[in-house]
């Protein structure tokens, strides 16, 4: 949120990267690093007892052997390197065309791997080597160009997975020839069915499996009462969507190149009630959140405390800001009266918020906005932020906190990849600093939170500086704060505003501004997802009395104003199940607790459209 209106929404800034040419690694794994590569020290070229692997690599028997995503795949008679077929694959939205075999190899064996390609970006590769695994690749090719890399098995490997694929936003690539030169290995069969099945701490809407792994195994579908719920490579994986209070039955099932081995023993679970309000500070069962601009003046002119409607159950402070970015030393003042002329004295504002307090209402400090970097980089930042945002709370005699941590204030360092064990110093600072509050104030402390999109959702396509580098460090960095606090946070509303494109759960980007785009970003919030795509770090999905959506107060207040009908057609959808349009929720959650705008100011200067629509829904 900014004083006035924000120029460049971070994922705006994202998507322009990707379209630049792949400046941003879109996954987990090694085929998606863009920088050349083949592995050191990989063994000579074949010897004469090698022989080709590679099943139907000229694409002759159409995509025999071959696995492509999404439907990538194609085989065309035009252009081809050589025989009548090849390949022509054609990236689309979050899809890179991945067109991948599984071929038997043996252990302690060197492998070339080469084939020829043409058109846009071309990566070709080898994954589960059990050493380094090793790819090849071409910006673009205006003919047939050859790409060639070799790999050594280790010492266990009895079977890799070769592939092609292009990059996210660029033309189709061709492929023809692929050919994997090497001794062979037994061929591959159908694993044995795994073992091992069992179901951690259900939630309302979610059951987490694990198993023990399936020797030969490549991954793994997890079926829900007989029907396919979920693949994942991994062994874990959470169900999500689930109904409350209800029984489900799971197997899981190993897969291979060779096929699908019989499935395991069921587990019988049954999901938690719906969870009712415990201990901690009470809200109104749909609350509506609102900043005010109390220490400045824009556009949308100053409002005094005593003087936001009734509507609003929580006001938030606008903003504590530090004295430099690093300090840790957040400072609040009221409004200069050459800026604000209307502002009142601190003992009429006081007055005024005890007065909101003693009608049920909530009042709290937020920290940080679009100017307000803070970087708690050192344990004494930390440590000066708590004994000054205490000292502005006491001051005030506030109910709690705000974090609205924008621009450069979270980022991960390079290496820091688990959103379940951060390294950073300022998200390990930041989660030390707002657990000593909440111990500080005791359970009726309030604790909200405010990231961008670009901070949270983003994390479902990329996580921080990526494993190997090369994306912008801030994605996804709002992901381990709020895994850390769930237990203690009061509610997430992220701003679904000033933002590029996001991929939603359905692997289609959505843009805000719509209903479509508030369902799909909530929808993942109650729901989890894999962080940058890896189901082994799958976060957690939030109660859904934990979560507002966050929207502008008018069009003058940022990108991304979503009309009346079309925020009523998103709260339909998330509590209803009705008017969900083409995206589909993996629940329905009457709990929701709410919407939260920027700005109390901008809803006021626009006829108190926000609020009165808020009131209209029929939530009370």
């Amino acid at each position: 949120m900014d004083r006035n209106r924000r120029t460049r929404p971070l994922a705006a800034v994202l998507a322009a990267a990707l379209a630049a040419g792949g400046l941003i690694a879109a996954t987990q794994t090694a085929e998606a690093r863009p920088h050349a590569t083949t592995t050191a020290g990989a063994a000579s070229p074949a010897a004469s007892a090698d022989t080709e692997l590679v099943r139907n690599g000229g694409f002759e028997t159409g995509l025999d052997g071959w696995s492509c995503t999404s439907g990538s795949g194609a085989v065309v008679t035009s252009p081809v390197h050589a025989g009548t077929h090849a390949l022509k694959a054609t990236p689309a939205g979050g899809d890179n065309a991945r067109c991948s075999q599984t071929v038997a190899v043996r252990p302690d064996s060197a492998y070339t791997l080469s084939g020829w390609v043409r058109g846009g970006y071309a990566y070709l590769g080898a994954s589960g080597t059990g050493t380094t695994d090793t790819y090849t690749w071409t910006p673009s090719a205006a003919d047939w160009q050859k790409l060639t890399t070799t790999f050594r098995t280790g010492p266990a490997t009895t079977s890799v997975t070769l592939y092609t694929h292009g990059w996210y936003g660029t033309p189709a690539y061709h492929a023809d020839d692929l050919s994997l030169i090497g001794p062979g290995g037994d061929p591959v069969t159908i694993p044995a069915a795994p073992t091992g099945l069992t179901a951690g701490t259900p939630t309302p809407s979610s059951v987490p499996l694990t198993w023990r792994p399936v020797s030969g195994a490549t991954g793994y579908t997890v079926y829900r009462d007989g029907a396919k719920a979920l693949s994942t490579t991994g062994t874990s994986a959470t169900v999500t969507g689930l109904a409350a209070a209800t029984s489900y039955t799971f197997q899981v099932a190993a897969t291979n190149s060779a096929g699908e081995s019989p499935r395991s023993p069921a587990v019988t679970v049954r999901t938690a009630d719906i969870e009712t309000p415990g201990p901690g500070p009470q809200l109104p069962a749909h609350a509506l959140v609102g900043y005010l601009h109390a220490s400045f003046a824009n556009g949308s002119g100053y409002t005094r405390m005593a003087d936001v409607p009734d509507s609003w159950d929580v006001v938030n402070l606008a903003f504590g800001e530090p004295t430099s970015v690093t300090s840790g030393d957040i400072r609040f003042a009221l409004c200069p009266r050459t800026e604000c002329p209307n502002v009142e004295t601190a003992d009429e504002f006081k007055a005024a918020i005890k007065a909101k307090q003693a009608a049920g209402k909530k009042v709290l400090i937020s920290i940080g906005g679009q100017n307000g970097q803070v970087q708690l980089a050192t344990p004494a930042a930390r440590d000066t932020f708590v004994s000054s945002v205490s000292k502005i709370i006491d001051e005030y005699g506030l109910d709690g906190l705000d974090i609205d941590f924008e621009g450069h204030s979270l980022s991960l360092n390079t290496g820091d990849t688990d959103f379940r064990n951060p390294t950073t110093p300022v998200i390990v600072n930041l989660i030390s600093a707002l657990r000593t509050l909440k111990a500080r104030y005791g359970p009726d402390f309030v604790l909200t939170m405010a990231p961008e999109t670009f901070f949270v959702q983003l994390g479902y396509q990329f996580y921080g500086s990526g494993p190997w580098g090369g994306q912008d460090p801030r994605a996804g960095a709002y992901l381990p704060v709020i895994h850390a606090l769930r237990d203690d946070l009061t509610l997430l509303h992220v701003q679904d505003y000033n933002s590029g494109p996001i991929m939603g759960l359905d692997n289609q980007y959505h843009h805000m501004g719509s209903a479509d785009f508030h369902i799909a970003m909530t929808d993942m919030l109650l729901t989890g997802f894999p962080v940058a795509g890896d189901a082994a770090r799958f976060f957690p999905a939030l109660r859904p009395e934990q979560v507002a959506i966050g929207l502008p107060a008018s069009p003058n207040a940022g990108n991304g104003h979503t009309p009346p009908a079309e925020v009523h057609k998103a709260l339909n959808c998330l509590t209803r199940k009705t008017d969900c349009g083409t995206y589909q929720t993996h629940g329905t959650w009457p709990a929701l607790r709410g919407l939260m705008t920027w700005s109390v100011n901008w809803d006021r200067f626009n006829g108190w459209e926000f609020s009165r629509n808020f009131d209209a829904y029929g939530w009370r």
